[in-house]
């Protein structure tokens, strides 16, 4: 995602989509940063299913802080063992999936260097060989640490609700209903979603006085 990159697909969602031309006056510019350290993003990732996001942060400074002064690698966490994780405030199912990843990256068996020049099928194929990683995962890699463009995560409970709110649906959409709305935003559904997300977002803040 390169400032030309994004220039170009703003001018085509505008031009193509009325609804999401709205929501992107609503944000403002894109500011998405892409996460560069691949491993490191899917630890953070792993960290912080299902809990809130204070939890999550607050568990991943105790993981850092069980390698520190290093930093968080595959090597240094394929050391560790599931108790020492575990103390940091991971559940059991999850220090073995961090585990898993440590270990599958630091064997080769996950080739988190080379999946910049894959597919974003094959990256799909690739990461989710790692216990605890799916579909949903591996396409938040693709958009926050690849900046792939065309990435849409159908199954993300943020952007169905996005949809069903600034599309007018009666309910929250199935994947041919995305897929037919997200028609108008190829080759650039990324950048759609980010900023569907984005909309979202400053809509339940306003709405709860923030």
């Amino acid at each position: 995602m390169n400032p030309d990159q994004i220039q170009l697909a703003l001018k085509h969602l505008r031009l193509r989509d009325p609804v999401l031309r709205t929501q992107i006056d609503h944000v403002g510019p894109f500011t998405l940063r892409l996460e560069r350290n691949r491993f490191r993003m899917l630890v953070r990732s792993i960290v912080s299913q299902q809990i809130s996001t204070s939890a999550a942060r607050s568990i991943r400074r105790r993981v850092e802080s069980l390698v520190a002064p290093a930093k968080i690698t595959a090597d240094r966490l394929a050391e560790l063992e599931i108790d020492q994780l575990r103390s940091a405030g991971l559940s059991n199912q999850k220090a073995t999936y961090i585990l898993d990843l440590a270990c599958k990256v630091r064997e080769g068996e996950v080739r988190l260097r080379s999946v910049g020049r894959m597919s974003d099928e094959a990256v799909i194929d690739e990461l989710t060989k790692i216990k605890g990683i799916g579909v949903w995962t591996a396409q938040m890699f693709l958009i926050f640490s690849l900046g792939r463009l065309d990435v849409l995560p159908h199954d993300d409970l943020g952007l169905r609700t996005a949809i069903r709110d600034f599309y007018g649906l009666d309910d929250l959409p199935d994947k041919g209903q995305s897929e037919e709305i997200a028609r108008a935003w190829r080759p650039y559904a990324s950048v759609a979603s980010w900023y569907c997300w984005q909309s979202l977002d400053k809509r339940r803040v306003a709405k709860n006085g923030g």
